[in-house]
């Protein structure tokens, strides 16, 4: 199989199509798109549920690894409370290492205010380089979870921040050298410290606030890749203007270097939002401090349109993320 996410088609055939328990207290389970299932704990508030593995980088994995899955309850509009931890480790992997891994996860919780609640710490010569994962444990009032699967025909598409951050960073921080060779330093000093843009709490907060129908963090896949499984999840057709999508020119310039797509890198740190008041949200995130564009909108037909001036490309189910074209990444 392809490195990076499952293809719709097998996820659907060979993972969900598999799964035949289901119990009265889960909500919210596995389907397309949908990052977080909720389980109903009482007759207020339902706990809500993720987990995520960083395997795109080995670099600051202890901060990337809560981020990213504190980021899925940030977009189910979730306040999170803790995570579990597994820690596999490679044989030749010193103390020291495990315990600068463990700084990294203390300081994101820190800034979070979740707890580690428990987890798993191995060494095994199964992994060839660290790998994390995380289980986020959130919580949200009965009936209020944002789901990706919200979004209604003619809802306004608005993107905050800007897109490829994490990939870039990513790439920048595992590439520096390489891109030294082309491109002046303080650029890539730039694209190495967008990481400080991966939370997406911030704008969850104003959004659910503001009243949103749909939310997706932009991770695997990029923008291309958020756009589709929104789409698919809602029931409805999207129409998004290229050139209205939020990119930083240090994103372009590291694309360009490994001639990957920008439209197709993990983006943590950029959410897709579906609203019926796009332009009240775009002026309370700005409130907030937090950048963000209407992009597009959703429709009642089933074509997701990605359209630039004449051109007009129709979005397909998303493939491996870019960052797995750039050569010698780190892979699964």
């Amino acid at each position: 199989m392809e490195i990076g996410k499952l293809k719709e088609s097998v996820l659907k055939r060979s993972v969900i199509k598999q799964l035949h328990v289901k119990r009265p207290e889960v909500g919210s389970g596995p389907s397309i798109g949908e990052d977080c299932a909720t389980l109903q704990v009482g007759p207020d508030e339902e706990i809500v549920m993720s987990t995520d593995p960083i395997t795109g980088t080995a670099s600051d994995i202890g901060e990337l690894a809560v981020t990213v899955s504190i980021n899925d309850l940030a977009s189910a509009g979730a306040e999170p409370i803790g995570i579990l931890l597994t820690i596999l480790l490679t044989p030749r992997m010193r103390e020291a290492k495990l315990k600068a891994i463990m700084e990294q996860v203390d300081n994101a919780c820190k800034r979070y205010n979740v707890q580690v609640m428990g987890g798993h710490t191995e060494v095994t010569e199964v992994v060839n380089q660290p790998l994390i994962s995380v289980t986020a444990v959130g919580k949200v009032k009965k009936g209020q979870m944002v789901s990706t699967g919200g979004a209604k025909p003619g809802m306004d598409l608005v993107v905050t921040k800007w897109i490829g951050l994490e990939g870039t960073s990513i790439i920048a921080k595992d590439h520096e050298e390489e891109l030294l060779t082309r491109l002046p330093k303080n650029l890539v000093d730039t694209a190495k410290g967008f990481d400080k843009y991966l939370s997406v709490l911030p704008e969850s907060r104003v959004a659910v606030e503001h009243g949103v129908a749909a939310m997706h963090d932009i991770t695997e896949g990029g923008i291309f890749g958020a756009l589709w499984e929104m789409g698919e999840a809602s029931g409805v057709g999207l129409d998004v203007d290229l050139k209205s999508i939020p990119v930083k020119q240090e994103t372009i310039e590291v694309c360009e270097f490994f001639g990957i797509n920008p439209y197709e890198l993990i983006s943590s740190g950029a959410m897709l939002i579906a609203t019926n008041d796009g332009n009240g949200l775009v002026r309370k995130l700005a409130e907030a401090g937090v950048a963000s564009a209407i992009i597009g909108k959703s429709n009642s037909s089933n074509d997701k349109r990605v359209i630039s001036g004449d051109e007009v490309r129709f979005l397909e189910p998303p493939k491996a993320d870019a960052l797995y074209s750039v050569p010698n990444v780190e892979r699964k």
